[in-house]
């Protein structure tokens, strides 16, 4: 394989993959891609979907998902004006792709992730072995 085509995988600062990952990495992101995978909503639609989310953890997850080219504001001339917020092309391809796989895998192990979780927390924490007198 050519250096061109495994540059993407190398989680160095500055790569793709390590962009892409920070998808991931806001809690409400992938949440708010998926409340929009069934088509544009108005902002209270929007939040009432979710479930749970502030208003200020939806105003920054939906600047940084505009920032991002993944989701776009669509504005009327109307009156009262309104304002609604789908997926782009590109929001499209995460959701249905990665966002998308990551749902399939938690079916099918999230029991699992689950109770590893449950696991480590229910462990006395171990003392290091030079803590020890």
């Amino acid at each position: 394989m050519s250096d061109h085509a495994t540059r993407g995988y190398e989680l160095v600062a500055d790569c793709r993959l390590r962009a892409a990952v920070d998808l991931f990495a806001h809690t409400w992101d992938p949440v708010i891609l998926a409340a929009l995978r069934p088509g544009p909503r108005r902002r209270n639609e929007l939040r009432a979907a979710i479930g749970g989310i502030s208003d200020k953890v939806l105003t920054e997850s939906l600047t940084r998902l505009l920032d991002s080219g993944l989701v776009e504001r669509l504005r009327y001339a109307e009156a009262p004006p309104r304002v609604e917020y789908c997926l782009t092309p590109l929001g499209r391809t995460f959701v249905n792709g990665p966002l998308t796989a990551l749902a399939e895998w938690t079916t099918e192990y999230g029991d699992q992730l689950t109770q590893a979780l449950d696991d480590f927390d229910a462990e006395p924490p171990v003392s290091p072995p030079d803590a020890q007198t």
